[in-house]
């Protein structure tokens, strides 16, 4: 009886030396995906041009598949596939943007989770955020990327070694050895900015350099908790990288090797198998399979992919198959087709307006399309890849919100869908002829992401002038004069975009809002309140419309309509704590700020208890009526809260300075204003600082200031051409 008390206390105490033995499997079972890695990077495929100690070290112990490929060249579609077991086509996941994974979708987590395994999953980009569906089955996701705002960034990504101590606390206090851990790490995406200690490499190169430290890192924790000889070690990419082998720098357009190609190791307990290549086809959705046979679960049906175990254990060889893989990326943002393929073991085939077929053992570069001349070898195979798909649909995107939408554009993604409507006759361009234009749409995102915004500008109207019916470029256009302060600009891109897709409210609230800049108030209405009657049933878009509504009354000095607005938005979206926002302005503004500071602080209250949508200005409001009620450690936290989530606006940070220079910090009060002119540099914000430093008594510092503005915007808008813009 002693004993059997003494057991439990130690299993509770979480000591993984007492964990269950009745398991199939004594260790965890980690997932590692490191987005974005091409197999032929990797010294253990053969490449020589950088290092990679701990992936060695992990292949010697493990099975290594040499060929391994996914289903998609976008992470969350990829994801998907790999976590269900099922083809983008059947989960109706198909890209980026504008997809979630069904409720209910029983994926592996969940699968585990039933089998009596704690399920945590550690994500390290926004594109696998929990909203999109995949923290379905797990006990623990954690998918919260940090702020830069020192930067001007949003949190879109995460460094790989944060995420790997994440995963570290997990498994710590996790308290069993019935665990799987799902560890995303984000490296070798683009940009490429690898530490400065492996700068010996190329870029990309060096990325990956800085992955195989964070997975050192990491199995270095499982060796010193006893962990590693009991582990079942998964690690895989979810696509590769172009690298400009077929025309495309990045990925997402093709379907060639160099994009779906994936590293894949499986390391198993107690390393069986130490050192075994595999040279079958293989593929994403067989891991769900081969975790669950290896766990003796049972396999709930629906998974297409087959179980791995037969070459895992060496006792035979597995039947043949051909890989789906699909990119659909070129059909949802720029209307071209899409390419299917089905790769085998030694063609692959691809269904494209011009049809490919490549032999992958005498041409693994995929140089010389044997279509034209291998018509039985095409027609077969094109007539495999018809029964596979029989009966699917390209599925339609749903509209995301503004908060994701700026988000995935700061990750370089296409933030629009184009019309999936092709008129009768019409054929889609074959991406392979429109290569180009995406380029150059990505040398735009890499231009902005350096602040470059004038020269983004320029690649953009380059692209339009080729092809102005691209709707997605004009909304990225918009967004990028936005940005300058261009107003006229962003408002005749939105003007583009709205007749591209008139259906879209999205189109409506970005004019909007750019009229309510330029104190277009009628129009700005006119715009919000087509938005709303377009939004239908979407709550994303409804509340939007209805919260610019709002502000827009209040701008109009119309509180009614700005009570009526606030409230429906409130409908749309109860996480959205408008009403209260909107009583405390209508106060502010009457200089009650006794009275109005209750109801902001209600409304911050009501916001971080739902996590929901983040309402612009609320925390600028607050902190202003702290500030002005001399509670200033308190308007200090609020400032900073608020550009937190909204690094350029430009008024918290004046606000901020100011009460820098009333708490007697001049230095940071000057930080303050330089930082705003660096994250913001637009007409207003140069304005706004002369002003401020006038009001600090400082007239040489404001003076240089608008001696900058005016070196800066010689060629394009005045500075204080659009003071009193913002909406007040």
């Amino acid at each position: 009886m002693f004993l059997a008390a003494l057991g439990t206390a130690l299993a509770a105490v979480g000591g993984w030396r007492y964990a269950r033995a009745s398991a199939p499997l004594n260790g965890p079972i980690i997932l590692i995906s490191i987005d974005t890695l091409r197999a032929d990077h990797l010294p253990v495929y053969g490449y020589t041009h950088v290092r990679t100690p701990a992936i060695d070290a992990l292949a010697a112990d493990g099975v290594v598949f040499e060929r391994a490929y996914s289903h998609s060249p976008q992470t969350l579609p990829a994801h998907v596939a790999l976590l269900s077991g099922r083809l983008p086509f059947e989960t109706g996941v198909r890209d980026n943007i504008g997809f979630t994974v069904k409720a209910g979708e029983r994926m592996l987590p969940q699968l585990l989770h039933d089998r009596g395994y704690t399920t945590g999953a550690v994500v390290s980009s926004f594109v696998l955020r929990k909203d999109t569906g995949l923290a379905q089955g797990f006990d623990f996701f954690d998918g919260e990327m940090p702020s830069l705002p020192d930067m001007g960034m949003l949190q879109v990504q995460r460094d790989g070694a944060a995420s790997e101590a994440v995963a570290e606390r997990w498994l710590t206090s996790a308290g069993t050895s019935r665990a799987f851990l799902f560890l995303h790490l984000y490296e070798p995406h683009k940009p490429y900015a690898p530490p400065a200690r492996f700068a010996e490499y190329a870029p990309y190169d060096g990325e990956i350099a800085c992955t195989d430290e964070i997975i050192g890192t990491f199995v270095a924790y499982l060796k010193s908790h006893q962990l590693y000889d009991r582990s079942t070690i998964v690690l895989l990419s979810d696509h590769g990288e172009g690298l400009g082998d077929h025309g495309e720098q990045e990925h997402g357009l093709f379907v060639y090797d160099e994009a779906i190609h994936v590293p894949l190791i499986i390391k198993q307990e107690g390393n069986a198998g130490a050192g075994r290549r595999v040279r079958d086809v293989v593929q994403h959705i067989d891991v769900a399979p081969t975790i669950l046979d290896l766990v003796k679960a049972p396999n709930p049906g629906q998974l297409r992919g087959r179980s791995l175990k037969p070459v895992l254990d060496g006792t035979g060889r597995l039947p043949d198959a051909a890989v789906y893989s699909e990119a659909l990326y070129a059909r949802y943002h720029f209307g071209w087709s899409q390419l299917t393929a089905v790769t085998g073991d030694r063609y692959r085939y691809i269904k494209a307006p011009r049809e490919e077929l490549y032999d992958l053992q005498r041409d693994p570069g995929e140089r010389t399309n044997l279509a034209p001349e291998r018509s039985q070898a095409r027609q077969t195979l094109r007539g495999a890849l018809d029964r596979l798909v029989a009966g699917s649909n390209i599925h339609l995107p749903a509209p995301v919100s503004a908060d994701a939408r700026e988000r995935l554009q700061a990750l370089g993604y296409v933030d629009a869908q184009t019309d999936l409507s092709i008129a009768p006759g019409r054929e889609r361009p074959d991406p392979k002829d429109k290569s180009h234009i995406l380029e150059t749409y990505r040398a735009a995102v890499d231009l902005a992401a350096q602040g470059k915004w004038p020269a983004a500008i320029l690649r953009l109207q380059q692209i339009l002038r080729e092809d102005s019916g691209l709707a997605d470029v004009w909304s990225q256009l918009a967004a990028f004069a936005g940005r300058l302060d261009r107003l006229d600009l962003t408002a005749d891109a939105f003007k583009h975009y709205i007749e591209l897709k008139p259906s879209d409210p999205g189109g409506y609230l970005g004019a909007a809002a750019t009229l309510l800049k330029q104190r277009k108030l009628d129009e700005a209405r006119e715009h919000a309140q087509l938005a709303a009657d377009l939004a239908g049933t979407d709550p994303h878009s409804r509340a939007s419309a209805h919260e610019l509504l709002a502000r827009i009354a209040l701008s109009r000095h119309d509180a009614d309509t700005a009570r009526r607005e606030a409230e429906l938005a409130h409908e749309a979206d109860r996480t959205l704590p408008l009403p209260a926002y909107i009583e405390g302005r209508l106060l502010h503004e009457q200089g009650r700020y006794d009275e109005a500071l209750p109801l902001f602080l209600g409304a911050v209250a009501e916001q971080q208890k739902s996590h929901g949508t983040r309402l612009s200005d609320l925390h600028y409001y607050t902190a202003d009526t702290l500030g002005r009620l001399e509670r200033f450690e308190e308007a200090e936290a609020q400032f900073k809260i608020e550009l937190d989530a909204f690094p350029q606006n430009t008024r918290a940070r004046a606000g901020l300075a100011m009460l820098y220079q009333a708490t007697g910090r001049s230095e940071a009060a000057g930080q303050a204003l330089a930082d705003m002119l660096r994250i913001t540099p637009v007409p207003e914000a140069y304005t706004l600082a002369a002003r401020v430093w006038t009001m600090l008594g400082n007239r040489q510092q404001a003076d240089a200031v608008r001696a900058e503005a005016r070196r800066a915007f010689a060629d394009g808008p005045k500075a204080g051409a659009h003071v009193g813009a913002s909406e007040k």
